[in-house]
């Protein structure tokens, strides 16, 4: 990208919001998390530093290298994870027509089911089918130890909970099947606390945490965003970086292996424009209320009734950019668990094209305060998959 259009940009964008809290949401999606980090990276050029991360599974962890490390690092260990984790596979496809890539996703894929990705997790010896009923062990195909070692290593967890970044992630309470999320403006958040966000089953083991059992928070929900939404922090003027690895819209499949790959879509894309568009009905009913109250007599607003209305008002402005993973005509069901270096790094460039092209066009470098209280910017969208 040009630097002087790149300058000039990013001076037009401070213009518009100096206090606005940054807020980078993170979804779940296994190995297409590295578009987040490409995502994070163009962010991190163009001065946009967030004050809270919140993601659920592989956005937990992008989330907490973020939060748990100095400006300077973040993205080198960022790189250095997602490096880690696609060196099984480090040869490029023989070809890049559409059939070559597809079988080559296929083989890597089936490669990493097979033998595990380094750093992250590898397959149980003894299998769990010859483990004792109730262990862990029995309970899951894969032994994620290596990940809590990779945590420990590029993670600053004293930085992480000092709370210079907000850092919220998700999980799902085996015993009751209720939502759970961890917070280190209450909790002190460790290695555990992550790996639990991203205990898929029945691939991974649930994660014991103060004497409770959770596996990942995607089940059933796979993003944040309406923690961030619902009041995880004092409602303010917000600019909010929405992340997605799956889209919820898609093409009709044509096949089974098409209905595997649309059924994950659907099922993990978490429903976020219908977040948003209830966000923006909930701020627009906000705002009226708190315009009513200048209207109301004294008797009024002694009531308890109004009182009640009174703690609901607000005149914060949110803006939500929405960036969505777009997959490729040759990408598979197995999308989740490809982690060859080449399909990693085409990854990591789409997330950095795709905030670069956002954050290029008039519609966010010319924003205003949205009157109505939301404004939300889904600039990629009229890019249609491949």
């Amino acid at each position: 990208m040009n630097q002087k259009l790149r300058n000039k940009r990013f001076d037009m964008t401070k213009s518009n919001a100096k206090s606005e809290k940054k807020i980078l949401v993170l979804q779940g999606g296994g190995a297409l998390g590295s578009y987040q980090a490409g995502a994070f990276e163009a962010l991190e050029e163009a001065s946009l530093e967030p004050d809270w991360v919140a993601g659920i599974s592989i956005g937990a962890i992008n989330a907490a290298i973020i939060a748990g490390n100095e400006k300077e690092k973040r993205v080198d260990r960022l790189r250095r994870f997602w490096d880690l984790v696609s060196s099984r596979v480090t040869f490029p496809p023989l070809s890049n027509d559409n059939y070559s890539r597809k079988l080559f996703n296929e083989a890597s894929a089936a490669l990493v089911a097979a033998t595990g990705a380094p750093g992250f997790f590898e397959p149980r010896f003894p299998p769990s089918v010859l483990m004792p009923p109730g262990s862990l062990q029995a309970v899951s195909l894969y032994d994620t130890s290596p990940l809590k070692d990779t945590l420990l290593e590029l993670i600053d967890f004293d930085l992480l909970n000092r709370g210079k970044v907000r850092f919220s992630i998700g999980a799902v309470e085996v015993q009751t099947g209720n939502f759970k999320y961890f917070d280190t403006e209450r909790d002190t958040i460790g290695p555990d606390h992550i790996m639990a966000s991203g205990a898929l089953p029945p691939g991974f083991p649930p994660v014991e945490i103060d004497g409770e059992l959770y596996w990942d928070g995607g089940l059933l929900s796979n993003t944040p965003l309406q923690y961030v939404l619902d009041g995880g922090a004092p409602l303010t003027d917000m600019c909010i970086f929405q992340i997605d690895l799956f889209s919820a819209r898609g093409r009709i499949p044509e096949n089974l292996f098409d209905v595997q790959t649309r059924e994950k879509e659907i099922r993990y894309s978490s429903r976020t424009r219908l977040n948003t568009d209830y966000t923006k009905r909930l701020l627009t009913l906000q705002r009226a209320i708190r315009r009513l109250g200048c209207a109301l007599s004294d008797e009024v607003k002694s009531s308890a009734d109004w009182k009640i209305l009174a703690e609901l008002t607000s005149d914060a402005a949110i803006t939500i950019v929405h960036l969505i993973h777009r997959r490729a005509i040759y990408s598979t069901q197995a999308e989740d668990y490809e982690f060859s270096r080449f399909t990693v790094s085409e990854h990591w460039r789409d997330g950095k094209d795709d905030v670069e092209r956002t954050l290029n066009n008039p519609e966010w470098k010319f924003r205003k305060r949205p009157d109505d209280g939301v404004l939300v910017l889904d600039l990629t969208k009229e890019l249609a998959p491949n």
